[in-house]
């Protein structure tokens, strides 16, 4: 798909920064772009345009980017990247956490916005391409995956996944009783090898055992196997 076809949400406060944005996606060959000031008309515009990739900013004059983004995920999987003037850890997490999928911290340049929104889109081009005879259910003991509506189940009843973590549970499902390395998973769930960080697989591993297992604290099918990266079993124990 060209980049033209591809719709992007830019969402900030600072107009300067939503025109810097915007000239720069531009020059990439993306036309559909729209911008919001505000988090309310983030998550109005959200559902109208439907955006593929939302570059959303954590502080916002009426609620900050990490409540906008829990707002989003209640209808939407499209790729969020937050962007925050904040470089601390802690920041990243909890943007993380409530579903975000990448971060850039200001200031930033170009390039970096250009291959965050790309490696996204290229992660979105993955789940969706497929062979005709490709498996379209996954199974791995009480868990099952619908890859034609993107649902994933739990003895039936539909868990709530955010976009980053539906990625993840179906590429283990995929590899199921395969030792899986962080840097392996970082590359095939988030598009990219170079700058892994540990804490954002760490973050994402850890909220999915809280919808896929009985007792999160002690995972018994989407197992750590120390030194090596993630397994899930086909069956847990």
């Amino acid at each position: 798909m060209m980049n033209s076809e591809y719709k992007i949400l830019l969402v900030d406060d600072e107009t300067d920064i939503l025109d810097l944005m915007q000239e720069i996606l531009q020059k990439e060959g993306f036309r559909s772009i729209q911008k919001a000031l505000t988090g309310m008309d983030a998550v109005n515009i959200c559902r109208e345009f439907s955006p593929d990739v939302i570059i959303l900013d954590i502080m916002l004059p009426d609620m900050d980017g990490l409540e906008v983004c829990r707002q989003i995920r209640e209808f939407s999987y499209c790729s969020i990247l937050f962007l925050s003037s904040k470089n601390d850890d802690i920041d990243k997490i909890l943007g993380l956490s409530c579903g975000g999928d990448d971060y850039i911290s200001k200031p930033f340049s170009p390039r970096e916005v250009v291959f965050r929104v790309k490696a996204q889109l290229r992660r979105q081009q993955y789940q969706t391409s497929r062979s005709p005879n490709a498996e379209t259910r996954l199974t791995a003991g009480p868990l099952s995956i619908d890859k034609e509506s993107c649902r994933a189940y739990k003895n039936g009843q539909e868990l709530s996944l955010t976009g980053r973590e539906y990625l993840l549970l179906t590429y283990l499902m995929v590899n199921a009783d395969k030792i899986i390395s962080k840097e392996r998973i970082y590359e095939q769930v988030w598009g990219e090898y170079s700058g892994i960080c540990d804490n954002t697989i760490m973050v994402h591993i850890r909220h999915l055992r809280e919808k896929i297992e009985d007792d999160p604290s002690t995972p018994r099918q989407l197992i750590t196997v120390k030194g090596l990266g993630y397994k899930l079993k086909k069956r847990a124990d």
